[in-house]
């Protein structure tokens, strides 16, 4: 008997993981908070290109997911500034091992030259 998913059930931890940082943008802005707190402005800084209602469509999502806090500072003028959770630093650091392969196996040794195996320089 097949089993069918209710809408937002993983099968797998990597399927849950990747389901938190699917979409173009938000491995990015974890990377930007990863520095520490910033405000929208400066996050939209951070990440040329990104759109005002995508910045803050990923920045809700990811509130929810609670890897991201948002804090209202209540002042004359009203101050938010975004940051990670322990659970938003944690998947950072997750994320570092599959950055090392991409710069390794996806960028190429031109890039990172450090990378080259002495054995393939053309003589």
């Amino acid at each position: 008997m097949a089993r069918t998913l209710r809408p937002g059930a993983y099968d797998c931890g990597i399927d849950a993981a990747m389901g938190l940082i699917e979409g173009r943008w938000k491995v990015t802005i974890l990377w930007a908070l990863d520095e520490g707190a910033h405000r929208f402005g400066e996050l939209r800084r951070l990440l040329p290109g990104i759109s005002e209602k995508v910045l803050a469509s990923n920045l809700r999502e990811m509130e929810e997911a609670g890897i991201v806090r948002r804090e209202v500072f209540d002042e004359t003028v009203p101050r938010v500034e975004y940051s990670l959770t322990p659970a938003g630093v944690s998947l950072n650091a997750a994320l570092v091992p599959l950055g090392a392969w991409g710069k390794e196996h996806m960028l190429g040794v031109a890039a990172y030259p450090e990378l080259a195996d002495p054995a393939d320089v053309a003589v």
